[in-house]
């Protein structure tokens, strides 16, 4: 059964704050200093880490780094940045890892304190480690 109109209308749907960004570039330009300086650090390093033939891109609105399949994405949030290298590379870490907040598949740190360098590129490379052994299957 129909329910008649009432005459009123409803509000229009709300806009979403921001789109979806369509590379890293702009993803960093929304993010506010220092946070925008930290992920800047953390970009340069896994890219260092990276194979020849690795892009950038934007995975769940967030960047993150691929090499046939998503390697790391890492973003920023309100107050914190936070790295996703996924369960196992965390798991693996673990004991490096002691002074971050951490969760399953998340690296939590401070906006204002880059994330060690050398630790991520060890990351990077574990987790291109267990890309190439699921491939050798």
């Amino acid at each position: 059964m129909n329910k008649p109109k009432s005459g009123k209308r409803s509000s229009p749907a709300k806009p979403k704050p921001t789109a979806s960004p369509k590379s890293i570039d702009e993803y960093l330009a929304a993010v506010p200093e220092p946070a925008h300086t930290t992920l800047q650090k953390a970009r340069a390093a896994i890219r260092s880490s990276l194979p020849p033939g690795a892009t950038e891109t934007i995975s769940y609105k967030i960047p993150a780094f691929k090499h046939g399949e998503i390697i790391i994405w890492f973003a920023a949030f309100a107050n914190h940045c936070s790295i996703f290298p996924t369960a196992r590379i965390i798991e693996q870490f673990k004991n490096d890892l002691k002074a971050f907040t951490i969760s399953k598949g998340t690296i939590q740190f401070p906006i204002d304190k880059p994330f060690p360098a050398s630790l991520l590129k060890k990351m990077v490379k574990a987790r291109l480690a267990q890309i190439a052994a699921k491939k050798r299957r």
